[in-house]
């Protein structure tokens, strides 16, 4: 990843500690400067209350609250540049983004040894979200939340159908294709079977070159990961059969939500902590029940996901105006200041990487969140990091494509279907390779 990097931040010329240099910041009561700041409007208590700890310590600091989503917000980014007044000079942004972001020069760097150290709760801060954020040395984002998916029961459903829903419920083992609703035609989720064997979609070696295990021949491939396809194959074929619209991907999410209802066939599901209002609706007042993502198995192996987040960045424009970068560090730390974590979870369901489960399971929070949140940390430690390289982002449509062919070539086994998913990725690394 560092070597993929490198040619990035060569394209863009120098950054952050250079230019930092060249403004220091005055002395906190002379610091002053305007800074706007991207907020969600269920996020705006949140960050009002932030920003009024920051004046505390810059009584002459600025903030302007810019209200929008944060995809929104990237949209704008990405149709014009780090320049246009539309675009904060403090936003949220996902860990996945940030290369294309340093790529185009909308980020600036940011102190975040030091935050971190002021802010404290981390044990290694470069093996969490933090390290993902640094390229060559540099950190152009800090870290704001964890995510990762979870599993959602419906206890009601779970009991008609005769299942213990307190233990794990493996897919090979389930009678009723809708018992378990896993759109595994979307990488998205399907990873979190292939990762439960450790198959590598697309990876990338020390050197920087990319390998595929999807492009071995299929006696060479590992038997636990044989199983794991021959697990979502028997799990295609079971729908198939039963003619569900699982495997459309524009119906297949309508058949999920309504097969979840309470009276339905659909017992368990993945999703984040996102989900859960809507996925609590769908179950009904009493019914459901959360667990960390391992309550899924596939080919007895317990399903896990990334090590996703998102990071908080600077816009590249304000770093070399010393005090206005004071004011945006400044914000960010009292933003993720674990003193209030409680606060921000309920303004904006994010989940602190440096905040221990505890803290949060002792809090004043409703069983549901406490729940949700110890799900998510308990998934998040058994999660790989995700791969942020930006040649994986063709993985998405190789992958989706090779699944949804099963549906016209209709393979007559697991070997057979791994074919379909063979060529889809020989293909796409011979893409890489020209």
């Amino acid at each position: 990843m560092a070597l993929s990097l490198a040619a990035v931040l060569t394209a863009c010329g120098g950054k952050g500690a250079d230019k930092a240099s060249e403004n220091e910041a005055s002395e906190p009561g002379d610091v002053s400067g305007k800074i706007t700041v991207q907020v969600e409007e269920e996020w705006q208590d949140h960050y009002e209350k932030a920003a009024e700890r920051v004046k505390e310590k810059y009584p002459n600091a600025e903030i302007e609250f810019k209200t929008l989503g944060a995809f929104d917000h990237l949209d704008i980014i990405d149709q014009t540049d780090a320049n246009n007044e539309d675009v904060a000079d403090l936003f949220a942004l996902p860990a996945d983004r940030l290369v294309g972001l340093v790529g185009n020069d909308i980020l600036g760097a940011v102190d975040s040894k030091k935050l971190a150290e002021e802010i404290g709760g981390w044990d290694d801060f470069d093996k969490g979200i933090g390290g993902n954020f640094n390229i060559d040395g540099e950190y152009f984002a800090f870290p704001y939340n964890i995510e990762t998916l979870i599993t959602y029961v419906n206890t009601k459903n779970a009991e008609a159908s005769g299942i213990d829903a307190t233990k794990p419920i493996e897919l090979d083992e389930i009678k009723e294709p809708s018992t378990v609703l896993l759109p595994i035609f979307d990488a998205w989720y399907g990873v979190a079977a292939t990762n439960s064997s450790n198959i590598e979609l697309l990876g990338m070696n020390e050197d920087g070159s990319l390998f595929s295990d999807l492009t071995k021949e299929w006696k060479d491939l590992e038997p636990e990961k044989q199983a794991t396809i021959k697990s979502l194959y028997e799990y295609w074929k079971k729908h198939n059969e039963k003619g569900t619209s699982l495997f459309d991907p524009d119906a297949g999410w309508g058949y999920i939500d309504e097969e979840f209802k309470s009276g339905k066939g659909g017992v368990a599901r993945l999703g984040g902590a996102w989900d859960a209002a809507s996925i609590s609706e769908q179950a009904g007042e009493g019914n459901l029940e959360i667990y960390p993502i391992d309550h899924l198995t596939v080919a007895g192996k317990p399903l896990t996901h990334w090590q996703g987040g998102w990071g908080l960045g600077i816009n590249a424009r304000i770093e070399e105006d010393a005090n206005k970068k004071a004011i945006a560090e400044e914000m960010i730390k009292e933003i993720v200041n674990p003193e209030f974590a409680v606060d921000l979870y309920k303004s904006t369901g994010k989940v602190l990487e440096n905040v221990k489960n505890e803290t949060y399971q002792s809090s004043d929070l409703p069983e549901s969140d406490k729940k949700i949140i110890d799900a998510t940390i308990k998934s998040y430690e058994i999660a790989p990091a995700r791969p942020l390289f930006k040649e994986w982002g063709d993985v998405w449509d190789t992958y989706k494509n090779a699944i949804l062919s099963w549906n016209s070539v209709k393979p007559a086994n697991e070997e057979e279907a791994y074919k379909e998913l063979k060529a889809s990725f020989d293909s796409m690394m011979a893409n890489f390779n020209k």
